[in-house]
């Protein structure tokens, strides 16, 4: 079948590659056209506003979820994107639209989905307007449906994490990795500021953001020999004994060009490279790794608050927030044991310390880099970059101090997480550690 360049479908369908190549101006460019030929298409006019947003254009974005909604009030993920697109207030919210919906689902086909999205909208404005208890209860409601159709295991993940430890442990290392100072790896727990710290490195004119690759572990994957079907298990640990670590970071760089030869310097930051950073240290062991830590219960609190991709094989831990505090003991848990045998090759920051004193740790962050000073760092939000990750519309504000300790407000809803965390020795707010200059 023939498509004329003008096709809704076809305009529909390049919008669609071009955002997954993160080409989010073309994309946004082609779902407009889509738009314009087809106004009743729902998806072009929801997927048109994602690209708005990681380009900063959060008023566009609002007026096309609304047509979005306008041409399919059950285009669930609509509901919930609008309410994250800005703080709700008493006098301008979502809140009776989104009960009705919520309501007028309960005994239909499309109950779990609507149930969802429907709840963590509301999750989200109940919290802008300070009802606690309510926003709890909604999001308590979303991850519940969320983790219903894929049970978690605990144990899964303690195993998965003890045999990193394990073959780390016995494998000595011996020899030289892959000479290359570009990489400039952000890691840490999901949503514990690593796309802030991104975006005050990528703003400097020698850096280059290359958001959050999965190349390092395809190519562990690859370097390992391992025929599983996860990306990453206890065979590919095992098998790691065996890789030639030269070969895989040499592998790992061109895997990433060339986009990433445009600047001095590329950022990945894929959080959860933690479970990757003693590969990373011996594959590329010129290559930066900064690992951003968070109040604990702050760090858990936001992971359970996020709907994180349902195919994603990194999150199922955040449907339970008593989940949440297992996986994050695991985290520190391996934090600590890279920071053991690699006690030179990760620069832990504070997520507290960039908040509360920009500048000063803006500089540390420079000078462990190896970059010299630019005041775009600090102005890190005016960054016109675009931006795709959960953190999309807070990155693009300048710094503030509300997310600290928050935490606090949901009371005995996170009893059951601050006894889990009390009982593991952990820290419930950011520790006090010795200045990092």
């Amino acid at each position: 079948m023939h498509l004329a360049p003008a096709d809704p479908t076809l305009q529909f369908t390049l919008g669609i590659i071009y955002a997954l190549a993160r080409s989010h101006a073309d994309a946004a460019s082609c779902f407009r056209r889509c738009v314009e030929s087809a106004p009743t298409h729902a998806d072009a006019h929801y997927y048109l506003a994602v690209c708005l947003v990681a380009l900063g254009d959060i008023d566009g974005a609002e007026d096309e979820l609304e047509c979005c909604l306008a041409q399919c009030q059950t285009h669930w993920k609509a509901h919930h994107y609008l309410s994250d697109l800005r703080r709700q207030t008493r006098d301008s919210n979502h809140l009776a639209r989104l009960h009705s919906l919520l309501d007028s689902t309960a005994q239909q086909a499309v109950y779990g989905e609507a149930t969802v999205h429907l709840n963590a909208a509301l999750a989200k404005e109940y919290e802008d307007l300070g009802s606690y208890d309510d926003a709890f209860t909604h999001l308590a409601a979303a991850k519940k449906q969320a983790g219903a159709s894929k049970a978690y295991v605990a144990a899964d993940d303690e195993r998965l994490f003890n045999k990193i430890i394990e073959v780390s442990r016995a494998t000595p290392h011996t020899e030289a990795g892959y000479a290359c100072r570009k990489p400039i790896f952000i890691i840490g727990m999901p949503r514990s500021g690593t796309t802030l710290i991104d975006r005050i490195l990528s703003s400097h004119p020698e850096v280059f953001s290359a958001g959050e690759l999965i190349n390092f572990p395809v190519a562990l994957k690859r370097a390992s020999g391992s025929r599983t079907p996860g990306l990453f298990d206890e065979d590919v640990i095992a098998r790691s004994r065996g890789i030639d670590w030269r070969v895989l970071g040499r592998e790992y760089i061109a895997s990433t060009q060339p986009e990433t030869d445009a600047k001095q310097y590329f950022i990945d930051k894929l959080p959860h490279n933690f479970l990757y950073a003693g590969a990373i240290s011996k594959a590329l062991p010129d290559a930066k790794i900064i690992c951003l830590r968070r109040g604990s219960m702050d760090t858990c609190l936001s992971n359970f608050k996020q709907m994180f991709p349902e195919n994603s094989p990194f999150f199922g831990y955040a449907n339970d927030i008593v989940n949440t505090g297992r996986y994050y003991v695991l985290f520190d848990r391996l934090m600590k044991h890279w920071k053991e045998i690699y006690p030179d090759r990760i620069f832990e920051v504070e997520y507290e310390q960039i908040v509360l004193e920009q500048e000063r740790y803006t500089r540390i962050l420079l000078d462990y880099c190896g970059l010299e000073w630019n005041d775009a760092c600090l102005n890190f939000h005016g960054n016109p970059n675009p931006v795709s990750s959960a953190s999309a519309i807070q990155v693009r504000q300048p710094m503030y101090t509300s997310s600290i300790k928050r935490w606090e407000k949901y009371g005995a809803n996170l009893h059951s997480l601050q006894q889990l965390l009390a009982s593991e020795g952990i820290d419930l707010d950011a520790p006090e550690r010795p200045s990092s200059g």
